[in-house]
């Protein structure tokens, strides 16, 4: 299940191979939704054996009231090294921030510029979001779906892959199989969650099946 709720906002941010910033967000007390795709480029339908121009990025959903934008890209800097180095993979690998408004462009300004004080120049490239492509099933979620048991559980939760690629707990226990959180802290952010107590209760019983 997805928490998204009507103080919702959306960020678009690439660092590298897309799968470990998925978890990495998606560990994230306030992060209610991630998915990875493709964005930046011009290339039409990008796949990712097709990705022309485009580059691996992360699409999350958050809660400002919870989590940040500072707070956010404290974590996308202190994560990943802001370089395509001799132009490795093209633009596939990027450091990239998209920009849906003003007040994100001056945040994302902000915190580079306060970043740059303590790291040096970081040479990540600050765009207006123009539209993003999400990536195949095989990517969401790849960390999570690496146990097999775990997936097995999610499918009686889950009524499809969307429904897991878009869930709050799916996103958590992504970040969970990557090593970027544990079950005592998800299991008491459930308690916190805007759901029902038998949608709770759903979640922690199933999460305590998982064979790891």
């Amino acid at each position: 299940m997805s928490n998204k709720t009507k103080n919702t906002d959306t960020l678009t941010l690439g660092m590298g191979c897309f799968w470990s910033p998925d978890a990495l967000f998606g560990s994230l007390p306030g992060v209610l939704r991630t998915r990875v795709g493709y964005a930046g480029g011009h290339s039409p339908d990008p796949t990712y054996r097709e990705m022309g121009d485009h580059s691996e990025t992360v699409e999350i959903d958050f809660d400002p009231g919870i989590v940040s934008i500072d707070e956010i890209l404290n974590v996308f800097w202190n994560n990943h090294n802001p370089l395509n180095i001799n132009g490795y993979k093209g633009r596939q690998y990027m450091s990239l921030l998209f920009y849906r408004d003003r007040e994100q462009q001056e945040a994302m300004h902000r915190v580079k510029q306060r970043m740059e004080q303590e790291k040096g120049k970081l040479d990540t490239e600050i765009l207006p979001f123009t539209q993003f492509y999400i990536a195949e099933d095989r990517h969401q979620k790849y960390y999570l779906k690496r146990y097999p048991n775990a997936v097995e559980k999610m499918n009686i939760l889950y009524c499809s892959e969307d429904e897991i690629t878009n869930s709050t707990l799916a996103a958590r226990l992504n970040g969970l199989a990557k090593g970027y959180t544990n079950l005592q802290q998800i299991k008491e952010e459930i308690e916190q969650w805007p759901i029902t107590p038998e949608n709770q209760s759903r979640c922690m019983d199933l999460i305590r099946q998982i064979r790891w």
